[in-house]
């Protein structure tokens, strides 16, 4: 069974050494040590995660002279983000019905003439 590219997108984003990665290479190209440096882990293992990357089509890598660089690919996030947009619909509608639904709430509490003598504690006539 083939696995989709969002699949391996998702993947890919799991891992909080891979979105920081992802994050530094905004800023442009970078060598395995320079996005080795800020991590607690060895080079060997940033290049597992560079191959994760690369394997979901978010980097692709290339030589210059001697040095190997990563480059950020940016296009399967937009294919992620495109694929979420469709649940915004879904999230505004229900924010839609909350927001109502607080409207009756509070529109009650306005309405109901027992409520303010309800909080006031007993024996409280200061006002």
């Amino acid at each position: 069974m083939a696995i989709d590219r969002i699949s391996l997108v998702f993947g890919a984003l799991a891992d909080p050494i891979r979105r920081a990665i992802l994050t530094r290479l905004t800023q442009g190209d970078a060598t395995v040590a320079e996005l080795a440096a800020p991590f607690e882990v060895s080079q060997p293992a940033i290049s597992r995660h560079l191959k994760v990357l690369e394997n979901a089509g978010l980097i692709s890598r290339t030589r210059r002279a001697t040095a190997r660089l990563s480059h950020l690919e940016a296009e399967p996030l937009r294919e992620v983000t495109s694929w979420l947009a469709h649940y915004q619909g879904f999230w505004d509608e229900s924010h839609e019905r909350l927001d109502e639904l607080l409207a009756a709430l509070q529109g009650d509490r306005k309405d109901d003439p027992d409520r303010e003598q309800a909080v006031r504690p007993k024996g409280s006539d200061h006002g």
